[in-house]
């Protein structure tokens, strides 16, 4: 049964103890979130969850307590596919698999391993190693760069039967409008970019997938629900133009925004981001909040 479901999704955040261990109470309160807030999944492991800085215990302590605690409830998918070569990218995806995710999602600059020419061939190597029962997923993960599927690759992709979710990030609507038309059946693409999301919505896209759901979960999950009403483009307009907050130091404003602004029990800190915060950060953050308030009483 495929449990990828159309609509919007977050990538998933790691909370720390103060003294830098995973905080798994904030993390289980921050599943309970995105449950009430009406997403239809989580995409935990991720770079959002700062994947490339944990320990790869680290990573499937994390990818099972998510799992666990969603019960169900809300689908969960998984990566951690941060290793270089292909024998260590297949070990480490198939324990991800063993947990029992929804999707294990590979990461599409891993598999350039000996050449770009190598992508299809790396990936093919990768899904015969995976369990046949295990759906698979592809994100264009803009770190440690950012490699963006061709054409041929999509096909290919589609052509397997195994890929059922892509986190697409190119943020360019013509290409997603191109994308749109080389996918079929369960093969589903969610955009992570905020500014173009209603008309990939409008193209055929899935729905979303981004970190800005870490923010205001609820307007991204109406939006992918009613993009044919008639207020769904000026939540969209809303929600791109708050979305320039990723350029302050995600995910530490993500944080610093759960914690200031919604009172969750959340530290700042971060592994891959040191904070270099304008001083008007928390004006910006409560405006944020404003506007979220606003648009939140449009949908009610």
């Amino acid at each position: 049964m495929n449990k990828i479901k159309k609509g919007a999704w977050v990538t998933m955040i790691t909370p720390y103890t103060p003294d830098g261990k995973i905080d798994y109470a904030a993390c289980g309160r921050l599943v309970e979130w995105y449950v009430e807030s009406g997403l239809a999944g989580i995409f935990a492991v991720c770079q959002s969850s700062e994947m490339f800085f944990l320990t790869r215990e680290e990573r499937l302590a994390l990818a099972r307590f998510v799992i666990q605690k969603a019960a169900g409830r809300i689908s969960v998918v998984v990566s951690g596919h941060v290793s270089d070569t292909v024998e260590e990218q297949t070990e480490e995806l198939c324990q991800m698999a063993e947990l029992g995710p929804d999707a294990v999602v590979l990461i599409s600059n891993r598999l350039v391993a000996g050449g770009e020419k190598n992508f299809i061939s790396n990936c093919e190597t990768i899904v015969r190693a995976m369990p046949k029962h295990m759906p698979l997923g592809m994100y264009e993960c803009p770190f440690p760069e950012k490699r963006l599927l061709k054409h041929d690759e999509i096909s290919y992709l589609n052509s397997t039967g195994r890929f059922l979710f892509v986190k697409d990030t190119c943020c360019d609507i013509d290409e997603m409008r191109a994308r749109a038309k080389l996918i079929s059946n369960d093969f589903m693409f969610f955009n992570a970019n905020s500014a173009t999301l209603y008309e990939s919505l409008k193209a055929g896209f899935a729905g979303y997938c981004g970190v800005m759901a870490n923010f205001h979960p609820r307007l991204y999950a109406w939006l992918c629900a009613h993009i044919e009403e008639e207020k769904a483009y000026f939540i969209s307009r809303v929600l791109g133009v708050m979305s320039v907050i990723e350029a302050r130091d995600y995910p530490v404003c993500a944080k610093r925004y759960l914690k200031n602004q919604l009172g969750f029990p959340v530290t700042e800190l971060s592994r891959s981001k040191r904070a270099n915060f304008v001083p008007a950060i928390d004006q910006e953050l409560e405006g944020i909040k404003t506007l979220t308030n606003y648009a939140e009483s449009l949908i009610k």
